[in-house]
């Protein structure tokens, strides 16, 4: 599995609940070493950083249930293609099958399927080992807030939530728990599961527009074309990553390492507005940045780690990306 990533509106959410209630937010960020330029950028974001974020929230909050409460303060889900799309669909069910098909463009940590069975119905996020490490229950309580809220919003209060599983065993008290989402909450589950009436899947939405669907449509297609292509970047990254110090990174040798033609891994680089040379280009210059900035390794050592054959190749492209030599820019950046 490839980095799992968020899009930026999930940090930008965090960042905007936390303010609300009233909690020092560049202490925050700054614990879990979020640059504020991240939360106002439009790149998505490593999950991990995510898992930061909540992390240093409740450190500083001092609250044990810091996702529960953020989750009273988030703001509304609103203006992004996932609310076009569910908005211009005729009910609300069409409207949520049409946004799970496209969750990934909110967050790589959904896996949300709409499950009817025994004339129950709930929402599901699967069983998800991989993410034991990565997302905790803060984001959990705090994102079903989110998603209560949207629902509510989408059908004009008529959703209501009937029970809610969680698939971590320590949480909140049950009353905490009923205040804030108005239903009872079971803990220890075996998925995280939203239970709610079926009825509710056929309430109209009155905004249903079939040609804007049309077009909303396409453009979560596009979004999701772009993610693969953000995906295929990051592998190519990992990719030089892995074979660097051997000298022996080549696009033949990434596209072997990613098991297509080179011929298709250089046409896929293009459509991603990219090539393999500007990505490696960019992967030495962080990493040779880094080095300097951080370790005490010697200039050979680093010529070497960074997959230069030659130091003067080395210092020429250093001079390129930085327009100061190697030894200037350790100086100014450790002094």
């Amino acid at each position: 599995m490839g980095q799992l990533t968020d899009a930026s509106v999930v940090l930008r959410l965090g960042y905007q609940a936390i303010r609300r209630a009233g909690l020092p937010t560049e202490e925050i960020l700054t614990k879990a070493g979020v640059a504020l330029g991240q939360v106002e950028a439009n790149d998505r974001t490593p999950l991990n950083a995510q898992y930061a974020f909540w992390v240093a929230a409740e450190e500083v909050s001092k609250d044990s249930d810091i996702g529960l409460h953020l989750g009273e303060y988030l703001p509304l889900y609103r203006g992004q293609v996932i609310e076009h799309l569910f908005v211009s669909s005729e009910n609300f069910g069409e409207g949520l099958k049409r946004a799970l098909a496209y969750q990934r463009l909110i967050s790589d940590a959904f896996h949300a399927k709409l499950i009817l069975e025994d004339g129950r119905c709930y929402l599901t996020n699967g069983v998800q080992p991989w993410a034991e490490n990565i997302v905790n229950r803060h984001f959990s309580e705090c994102a079903m807030s989110g998603i209560l809220r949207f629902f509510k919003f989408i059908t004009e209060g008529h959703f209501e939530p009937i029970y809610i599983d969680f698939n971590f065993a320590q949480g909140a008290p049950d009353e905490e728990y009923f205040r804030v989402y108005e239903c009872p909450v079971s803990l220890g589950q075996k998925e995280t599961r939203l239970y709610f009436d079926p009825s509710i899947l056929e309430h109209p939405l009155w905004q249903a527009e079939p040609e804007l669907l049309q077009l909303h449509e396409q453009l979560a297609i596009e979004k999701l074309q772009e993610l693969a292509r953000y995906d295929l970047v990051g592998e190519v990254r990992r990719a030089i990553g892995s074979t660097l110090e051997s000298g022996d990174t080549t696009l033949e040798t990434v596209a072997t390492q990613l098991s297509i033609t080179p011929r298709r891994l250089r046409t896929q680089l293009s459509e991603a507005n990219t090539s393999f040379q500007q990505i490696l280009s960019d992967y030495r210059c962080r990493l040779a940045k880094k080095l300097l900035a951080n370790t005490a390794e010697s200039v050979e050592r680093i010529v070497y780690l960074t997959g230069f054959s030659e130091p003067s190749t080395f210092y020429r492209a250093f001079k390129r990306w930085t327009n100061e030599t190697p030894v200037e820019y350790r100086k100014r950046k450790q002094r």
